[in-house]
């Protein structure tokens, strides 16, 4: 299996009527990796895991499974598994006949059936369940059994859409843990369908997010976290997002109201709006900064958000432990100077701005 389950989408796209479900993808899926798609509801997502797996044929473009075409292929003729979020059990059969189901239909001699299923259901430790039928399961049981008859003929592709979305939410991060740790034993190229960031970041070893159609960012969960490559993406990735505020930019320093922000670096071209960005962690309490009210805090546990109003903005600061600050309460808050993230206003795109060498910040 080492080395195969290339996946490749060529200038794709899919069209319901005169609708555009999605605009001209170009995406590489590399063997054995752990890869999501992730984004909003209607972003495209999910109508691109249905045309990996056939069950829809796109308008245009092509599909490549190890550098061959199977554009035209059906699924049967793919080698892939695909778990739902329904987990669409067969409810006459049992746990046993359900993970046997595919194999069945692969031809393979009963003989080996059992010693397949039971190994299958091992994986996912439902093997003391292989006699009930998919009524006696509770929600979690019945996601392992999909999962197992998913995994029991070794397909070249494992698709995942939302598995874990009926889920409760202890059970979600529990079940997350294991899909990882099943995913490296299996050594299978797998395709993790999810709106839900956090499942993406935890479980992916790369992410393409989807907006409105399109593949707007592609790369490991870090780097996405790191250098947002649009202001949407900014204001999507995190939890929570980055504080998106309006502001001038002017050679090395960021005007937000009256107060400049110097930015230790050199933003280019002449001085404008930009939208700068920022995330709640590097905002912090700091009476030489911006003035602003403390409008209404959470805590989190560990950590809490205090939501602050900077002029007609309303802004997230992430603290340690409970609050220190009344609601109502004026303060002054330092932006991290290093962790500032620029956008162009209209286009959205990134402003890539360069760092000063350090011996130039530092000298007097």
């Amino acid at each position: 299996m080492k080395g195969l389950g290339r996946v490749r989408l060529d200038r794709v796209e899919k069209y319901y009527g005169g609708v555009s479900a999605l605009k001209t993808v170009d995406l590489e899926i590399r063997p054995n990796e752990f890869f999501a798609l992730l984004g909003p509801s209607g972003s495209g997502k999910t109508t691109t895991l249905r045309l990996i797996a056939g069950l829809e044929t796109p308008s245009a473009g092509r599909i490549l499974f190890d550098n061959l075409d199977v554009t035209d292929s059906g699924p049967g003729e793919r080698d892939i598994a695909m778990v739902f979020q329904s987990y669409a059990l067969y409810p006459h059969m049992t746990v046993a006949e359900n993970i046997a189901f595919p194999l069945r239909m692969s031809g393979v001699p009963r003989r080996e059936l059992a010693s397949l299923v039971r190994g299958a259901a091992a994986r996912v430790r439902i093997d003391h369940l292989l006699d009930r039928r998919p009524s006696q399961l509770s929600g979690g049981q019945q996601q392992r059994c999909a999962l197992a008859r998913a995994i029991v003929r070794k397909p070249r592709l494992f698709l995942l859409d939302e598995p874990l979305s009926n889920l409760d939410a202890k059970l979600r991060v529990e079940t997350r843990v294991e899909l990882k740790s099943l995913q490296h034993q299996l050594d299978v190229t797998t395709i993790y369908v999810t709106h839900d960031q956090e499942e993406a970041m935890t479980l992916a070893d790369r992410i393409a997010i989807f907006m409105d159609g399109e593949i707007v960012q592609v790369g490991a969960p870090a780097a996405i976290f790191e250098r947002p490559a649009t202001l949407a993406v900014a204001g999507f990735i995190g939890s929570p997002a980055m504080n998106l505020v309006r502001a001038h930019a002017d050679g090395g320093a960021v005007r937000v109201g009256d107060t400049i922000i110097p930015c230790h670096a050199r933003i280019p071209g002449p001085p404008r709006d930009v939208m700068l960005a920022v995330r709640p962690g590097d905002i912090a309490a700091d009476k030489q900064g911006l003035p602003a009210q403390v409008y209404v805090s959470e805590l989190l546990g560990e950590t809490s958000i205090i939501n602050l109003k900077i002029g007609a903005e309303l802004v997230k600061m992430r603290v340690s432990g409970g609050s220190p600050f009344r609601d109502g309460e004026q303060i002054h808050v330092r932006f991290d100077p290093d962790r500032l993230h620029l956008f162009e206003p209209e286009s959205g795109k990134r402003i890539e701005i360069e760092a000063e060498p350090k011996m130039r910040r530092s000298a007097p």
